[in-house]
Order: structure tokens, then sequence, then C-alpha cells
């Protein structure tokens, strides 16, 4: 008999919590999951899942609105945000559905409440009741960074904007990030006048810089206003129910919405991992070494909530190495390099690898084959935006150091060329393609 009631028990049903849970059931652990929330975590339930859902709704505004060019013709075209809105939410319970039935199928036990740790090999659920367990995975994820400033509690993040009641006429976005940018970028195309405050005069800083510009010039010819080195002084909530936000300039500006996104912060308070010895990093993350083991041998963490690399692939890939790991007999780690990324702007950007200005650093001479086109697609859209494919190649060697994109469908075509930068390939390899014509993937074997 096992002195522990579970040989693992997760806190947090999310991306990483799920595959990690399930995959060591598989190996024949003994496995409960503790969830708050909803089974699922941010991407399914609030993040990347229904966020593309609307950016798909809102790409389909823009064919609308020019459907003469494709030869239809569309009386009274009009847009409700409930209908869109329900929709989604519809979905995501499905696949919430299909979480549920992928941990019981696996004979994952799940407690629908919180848990905390209250020591090396025990947690405490919200009802009251003590668990051990021979080992303790925390997957709790992040949660929205909240400035502080006087009226921030007017303010939305984005786990409200899905659920909104009516659309806002005029929608103030916060941030710099890709949360930022996408959020943007779908009510802009729903309609919504928005305006983009930046406390920099950059934004999605990890990309390429040339991508970002590309991107920023677009968005700014769709009609979304950028303040750049600004910051949110005071949000004022009026009788109208409208706010009033304080921008430190001349005139503050009238809005219906705020929307914080300033990034996000590891889900760690009130976690109880000072009853293990785990003292949290400098950002409130679970400092963990290459295996995801934190300072206490029993004790693990994977996901967003260890601030390594917050995208749900990368913690679906931890929770799978820890559980082939502990319970499988088959140690491994997380390559987390060339990792592929996307910000579902409009129109969205991709990239993997080392940016222009990263590969300049470290590398010094290198080369760079670039082509800037009018997609397709867009001859059929009276606003002439251009796509650009960027190559970054180390110059003795021709080893692709990194691709970078912008333009319809771009995140479908750079998951493809990321197993090029992964598998270390050159440029000659690319050359040596023939390309598949037409299509703007083409533009990949043709850089120059």
């Amino acid at each position: 008999m096992s002195e522990f009631e579970y040989d693992l028990f997760t806190i947090g049903a999310g991306s990483g919590g799920v595959r990690a849970s399930r995959v060591a059931a598989a190996h024949g652990a003994k496995v409960a999951v503790a969830e708050e929330y909803r089974v699922g975590g941010t991407c399914v339930i609030r993040g990347c899942v229904p966020k593309k859902m609307l950016v798909y709704a809102s790409m389909f505004a823009d064919d609308l609105a020019h459907p003469e060019n494709y030869g239809w013709t569309v009386d009274e075209k009009s847009f409700d945000w409930a209908t869109l809105r329900d929709f989604v939410q519809k979905d995501v319970t499905r696949l919430e559905g299909l979480y549920g039935k992928t941990l019981a199928s696996h004979e994952v036990e799940v407690f629908d409440e919180r848990a905390t740790i209250t020591g090396p090999n025990s947690v405490r659920l919200a009802s009251g009741r003590e668990i051990t367990a021979k080992y303790i995975l925390a997957a709790t994820g992040g949660r929205p960074a909240m400035p502080d400033f006087p009226g921030v509690e007017h303010c939305i993040s984005s786990n409200e904007i899905f659920h909104l009641e009516e659309q806002p006429g005029c929608l103030m976005v916060a941030g710099g990030g890709y949360i930022a940018m996408e959020f943007a970028g779908i009510f802009n195309a729903l309609g919504s006048d928005v305006h983009v405050i930046n406390r920099t005069d950059r934004i999605l800083r990890a990309y390429d810089e040339q991508i970002v510009e590309r991107m920023l010039h677009i968005a700014m010819g769709r009609g979304i206003n950028f303040h750049m080195h600004t910051l949110i002084q005071k949000v004022e909530k009026l009788d109208d129910g409208g706010l009033l936000v304080d921008l430190g300039e001349a005139n503050p500006v009238k809005v219906d919405q705020v929307l914080i996104a300033a990034g996000r912060d590891p889900n760690t308070e009130g976690l109880g991992l000072e009853n293990a010895g785990i003292e949290l990093g400098r950002k409130g993350e679970i400092p963990v070494d290459d295996h995801s083991r934190t300072s206490c041998p029993s004790i693990y963490a994977v996901g967003d909530v260890t601030d390594r690399v917050a995208l749900t692939p990368v913690a679906i890939r931890e929770g799978q190495a820890f559980a082939d790991s502990v319970f499988g007999g088959n140690p491994h780690t997380v390559d987390y390099s060339a990792i592929p990324s996307a910000v579902f702007s409009q129109p969205p950007l991709a990239g993997v690898g080392m940016t222009e200005a990263e590969a300049r650093a470290e590398y010094g001479n290198i080369k760079v084959y670039s082509s800037d086109f009018r997609p397709m697609k867009n001859i059929f859209n009276p606003h002439p935006e251009r796509g650009l494919f960027k190559m970054v190649v180390e110059a003795t060697s021709k080893k692709v150091l990194g691709v970078h994109m912008i333009g319809p469908e771009s995140p479908e075509i750079l998951q493809v060329a990321a197993v090029a930068v992964k598998a270390g390939l050159t440029k000659q390899a690319f050359d040596d393609t023939i390309a598949l014509h037409p299509s703007m993937a083409e533009e990949l074997v043709l850089l120059k």
C-alpha cells in the first residue's frame, strides 16, 4: 500500500496540467486534478481559442465590406455582438466538455474547487479536505496584470472582454503586446472606434522590428489610433455609463470600455508554496530546473506559472516531459530554441528563430532576404496592404537563423518554415525547392 492517496496531484486543469495528468495516468499513476474555475485553462476558456474565433468573425467583416468585388450582392448588412459572443461561448463549453472527457477516460479524478499546497506531499481543498500525494504539480497558469491607478476598477481585462453585454462603440486598449494588438484589431474590424495606449514607442518587442512596423502602418491605415509614450493617469465613471480617461494630456478621452492588456503575471498568489519551502521568483513565478522541478523535490511546475515561455504548446510539451520523466521512465527536457509564435492581428504576423537585430548582435555577419508583395487576396480589397516575408541567414554557413512574415495566413505558413529553422536547414534548401504557385508561401523559396 502506498503511503499517499495519489501518485500525482495536479493543481490547475489548463493545457499543461491536463496533458501531464492524462499522460501520467496512462503510465499507470493514480492522478487527481483540482480546478477552481473551468477545465481547459486560459487557452480554451478565455484565451487563444475564443479569441481566434473572434478574429475569424472580424475578418469576415472585411470581406463583407466589399462583396461586389467577389461578384456578390449582399443586402441589409448588420452585426450583432451578442450573437457572436454566445456562439463563441457555446463552443468554449463544448471544448471544456471534451477536456473533461479526456481526463475521465484516463481515470483522472477531478475536484472542481481550489487547492492549496500545505506541505511537500499534501494539499488542502477549499472544502477542507486534506489530500496527500507523492508528487504535486503546480499548473495554475497566469492572470492579467492590472496596473494601479485611480479608477482601474472600472476597466476590464482579457478575462471579461469575451462576456461584454454590448459591443463598445469606443474601446481603449492599454498595452503593446500581442493581447492588445489582437483585440484592437478585432474590435476595429467589427466597427468599434479603437484607441491603443502604449507607454513606449515600441509594440510587440519580441518580433522583428521591420515586420512590426509594417503591421503598425496597416493598423493605422485601418483607423486604429495609437497613443505612444502614454500612460493612463485616471479613469472616471460617467453618469451615462461611459468612461473618461485621463492620459495626462490637455483633453481626456471618453470611451465605452477600457481594456487593460499590459501583460500577465504568474498565478501563484495564495498557492501555499511557502509551506513546502519554495520561494517565488522576482516576478512571482515558481523557479524550476530543466526538468520542471522546484526546490522541493516532490513538487514540480509547468506552464505560465513558471514564467519561462508563456505559450500553450510549450506548456503542453512541459507537461508531457514531466509525466514521461517522472512516471514513464523516459527522462527528457523541453528544447526552447526556435519556438514559432504568431500575433493574430489584422493582418497576422508570425516569426521563428532570431530577428534581424538579434542575429546581427550575435553573429555580426548575416544576410537578410525578403519579399515585399501584395497578396493576391488583397486585390479584392480597396486597401493596398502589402505582405512582407523575411529570412535571416548566417552569411558564411548560409544557415537560416530566422523567418518572419506578415500577411494573410502567415501563421499557417510559418509552421512549416519553423520545421526548417529547427532542423538547421540552409538558404540553399529553400532555393532548391520548387515553388507552389500561385500562393503566398511560394515567396519563401523565391526570396532575394
